[in-house]
């Protein structure tokens, strides 16, 4: 690769993908004085590193954090960065706390926990418009991180994370609070609610009527609350009248009961849909285009 890459001066290279990579190949590129960090660093303005497992797996997510660091470093005028990983049990990194970006517009990450989220949107990476991130736990901080100054730069923000997550109105709310110039919004959880599942009522008071300048709002929502006298289940025809008035496009709703489990769902999303994987599928499936999807789960 090095060798192809210096075999020329590239005089409008301002964009570069580098795919399967270890760690250690990336480290060496990123850290090591050499030609071609010489002729990448004042050039790249758009990156795309795309890794896969190295040998030594338990180190993994210490490198890919330092991996994360050095781009940043290196490339003074980065404004574009998707760093990700082929491997699907690839170990994820947590956001080093020394680090910034006064150039990065748009970044396309993976992380581990939400915390790493709330580190992007700390004021250290101020200039940022499109943040697109894939979080493995929403789960409180362990320390107390500032979940309330504005955030008015950021104009697109997509959050995903498969696992359950019963924060959503102590941290993801308030973050998106923050964002009051945001135009576009992209959701995908799994929400553990006690008492009432999220539906169009709730969107419109927590989201919408928050961000005046929004024009686009993408979502795929599945709450889960269990089936007591405290917690109320909607029917579908119910949850569906939630949604009138929005702007969106068709919404579809899905309510399901497990009283094997003392469980009750709701699957909201807007149409056609999202995401790239339906799970939990039940006899109320509901018939549609699903042009995205790749994995279906009972």
């Amino acid at each position: 690769m090095e060798n192809i890459l210096l075999c020329t001066s590239y005089l409008n290279l301002y964009g570069l993908g580098l795919h399967g990579i270890e760690e250690n190949t990336a480290l060496r590129i990123f850290t090591d004085e050499t030609p071609l960090t010489r002729l990448l660093q004042d050039k790249i303005t758009s990156l795309v590193i795309d890794t896969i497992l190295s040998e030594d797996t338990f180190t993994e997510g210490a490198k890919r954090a330092d991996v994360f660091a050095c781009i940043l470093i290196l490339f003074s005028k980065l404004e574009c960065l998707h760093y990700g990983s082929s491997d699907w049990d690839q170990p994820l990194f947590q956001i080093p706390a020394t680090i910034s970006s006064s150039t990065l517009l748009e970044l396309h990450v993976i992380l581990e926990t939400f915390t790493d989220c709330l580190y992007l949107l700390d004021g250290r990476f101020n200039s940022l418009q499109k943040l697109f991130v894939d979080v493995c736990r929403i789960v409180s901080p362990r320390i107390i991180i500032d979940n309330q100054k504005q955030i008015p730069n950021l104009k697109h923000f997509l959050l995903y994370s498969e696992r359950d997550t019963d924060k959503y109105n102590e941290l993801i709310v308030p973050l998106v609070y923050r964002m009051t110039n945001l135009e576009e919004l992209n959701l995908h959880l799994v929400v553990y609610c006690e008492k009432r599942s999220i539906d169009g009522y709730d969107l419109k008071r927590n989201i919408i009527s928050h961000l005046l300048q929004l024009n686009k709002f993408v979502f795929n929502i599945r709450s889960r609350l269990p089936l007591n006298d405290q917690a109320y289940v909607s029917s579908n025809e119910d949850c569906q009248r939630s949604f009138n008035g929005f702007k969106n496009n068709k919404i579809i709703s899905c309510i399901d009961y497990f009283p094997d489990r003392k469980e009750g769902q709701c699957h909201i999303y807007s149409y056609p849909y999202p995401a790239k994987y339906y799970e939990y599928i039940t006899n109320n499936f509901p018939d549609g285009l699903f042009k995205y999807v790749r994995e279906v789960s009972l």
